[in-house]
């Protein structure tokens, strides 16, 4: 972002105010159509953006508001439709289908979110098209009834796009499989994990795929049962050694007896 000129920020700066009255505005709408009371805290939140292909085309667009934490109305970015998720949202959608809001957004999201997320991938193309390959264990956790579930786990991988899955004998097990969304794991890489439930005794059937385009090929992962600790191993020759000893002096202790 160094690399932007001061236009740019007193732009931006200009922007932030606007969207500061707009949001006090908001504010004040929706605790009339909620029908709530002058005090109290509230919150209303904007999240937009847009996703280009590898190819720098545009992929999809997103729109969604929130309000004091639930959400409230979104743009169907297929059809550029307003979705409500409450009742008291039809009022924002009626003054936004009024003014085309959805018209205007539609332009953002397809072309200027594009031109900008271009722009920045190439002033960042250092940071943001690196490719880091993930790191991948798999672990197991047994159910007080008896089930097992073998656990997946993908991290420290950019970009995010990864592909877990897991194969029983060479078949991928999509019904029995359950994953979490890819997230962000606060250091500039992705995490993300694929469980599976199955059988005690059947686990050495089960593997799991990673693909990332940071991986040459895709890595294969089984689940290993853990090696003894090494002090239960010393410990155990340890107590051999001596019954072996005491055996062994029994015997010649019987047999000096006898003689």
């Amino acid at each position: 972002m160094e690399g932007e000129d001061p236009d740019y920020w007193e732009r931006e700066t200009w922007n932030s105010r606007q969207n500061a009255q707009w949001y006090r505005v908001s504010l004040e709408n929706n605790r009339r159509y909620f029908n709530q009371s002058a005090g109290g805290v509230h919150t209303y939140q904007r999240m937009y953006g847009c996703e280009v292909t590898p190819e720098l085309r545009f992929r999809r667009g997103f729109f969604q508001d929130a309000y004091d934490g639930q959400d409230y109305i979104a743009l169907d970015t297929e059809t550029y439709r307003w979705k409500v998720a409450v009742p008291e949202a039809e009022n924002t959608k009626r003054k936004w289908e009024e003014s085309s809001e959805a018209e205007r957004w539609k332009a953002y999201l397809e072309e200027r979110c594009v031109t900008c997320l271009k722009k920045y991938l190439e002033m960042g193309q250092e940071a943001l098209q690196r490719t880091d390959p993930p790191s991948a264990r798999v672990t197991r956790h047994a159910a007080p009834h008896g089930q097992v579930t073998l656990r997946c786990r993908a991290q420290d991988f950019y970009p995010a796009e990864v592909s877990l899955a897991w194969l029983r004998e060479g078949q991928e097990q999509l019904q029995h499989t359950e994953f979490i969304e890819t997230r962000p794991a606060g250091d500039g890489t992705f995490q993300k994990w694929a469980a599976v439930g199955l059988t005690p005794g059947q686990e050495g059937a089960y593997t799991c795929r990673v693909q990332h385009e940071g991986l040459p090929e895709p890595l294969t992962l089984q689940w290993e049962p853990p090696f003894p600790p090494i002090g239960l191993i010393v410990g155990g020759i340890a107590a051999s050694l001596l019954l072996i000893t005491v055996i062994a002096g029994v015997c010649y202790w019987r047999k000096k007896s006898s003689g």
